[in-house]
């Protein structure tokens, strides 16, 4: 059990230092303040629509327009992660130190993944202030930004992939979008499909999943499917990096 601990401990431990310093290159560039501005901007609009020009006060549009803005703006944030390291040499370095690339891979991925979530924390005055006007029903509000998490979760994952298989940024902003949009649309196009296809179809798509959590009802083979594709997609990135060792 010690050696379990031990081995828990020192693998936290190369995870802190990557993702601190991902999560340091955001804020000291424009990426970080230039994302949240855009992803507030337009949240911000629709809200502000609902209450005074259709006059209804609610948040369901919010994350209607969220789940929306995250196609675009996920693989920017992510496309530079691992591709940048490969064009620039310095992943060779960071493969050399006593780093494993499950930890290199989890470091960015965690610090991408913050990212989105300081966006989506000053959305909270937008429910403080729906909040104020009238009764909210939490249920709904809870579930939003559960799903939008755990969507951005598996957003940062698939665009993390797409970056660790060029070292080309635009080439994996452009992968990434291609992926994230397939697995946006699959449950949208069921009538394209064999009918003995539709299920499989159905759940490989992250928005009936999402859709459902943001009702407020959370199902657990919802929570079970974002958190295996989230998982599936990092285990991909790993054997991605390590296959330049090969």
């Amino acid at each position: 059990m010690k050696t379990v601990a031990a081995t828990i401990t020192s693998q936290l431990r190369n995870i802190g230092p990557i993702y601190a310093k991902e999560l340091r290159s955001y804020f000291n560039s424009a990426v970080a303040y230039v994302v949240i501005v855009v992803f507030l901007a337009f949240l911000g609009w629709f809200y502000a629509s609902n209450i005074f020009l259709i006059n209804i006060a609610s948040m369901r549009e919010m994350f209607e327009t969220a789940r929306w803005i995250l196609l675009f703006v996920i693989p920017a944030i992510t496309m530079r992660l691992l591709a940048e390291e490969t064009k620039s040499g310095t992943i060779e370095l960071l493969t050399t130190k006593p780093v494993h690339d499950a930890e290199i891979v989890l470091g960015k991925f965690f610090a991408a993944w913050s990212l989105i979530g300081f966006a989506l924390a000053p959305t909270f005055v937008y429910y403080a202030t729906i909040a104020s006007l009238g009764n909210v029903d939490h249920g709904p509000v809870i579930g939003g930004y559960l799903g939008l998490l755990l969507m951005a979760g598996v957003y940062v994952a698939v665009g993390l992939f797409a970056s660790s298989v060029t070292d080309n940024q635009i080439v994996a902003f452009i992968l990434g979008i291609f992926m994230i949009m397939v697995l946006f649309v699959m449950d949208k196009i069921l009538m394209f499909v064999p009918e003995w296809l539709t299920s499989v179809f159905e759940y490989i798509g992250t928005d009936s999943h999402y859709v459902s959590i943001a009702r407020g009802v959370i199902d657990t083979r919802d929570i079970v499917y974002f958190l295996s594709m989230l998982g599936f997609m990092l285990y991909l990135s790993v054997i991605s990096l390590e296959r330049r060792k090969w």
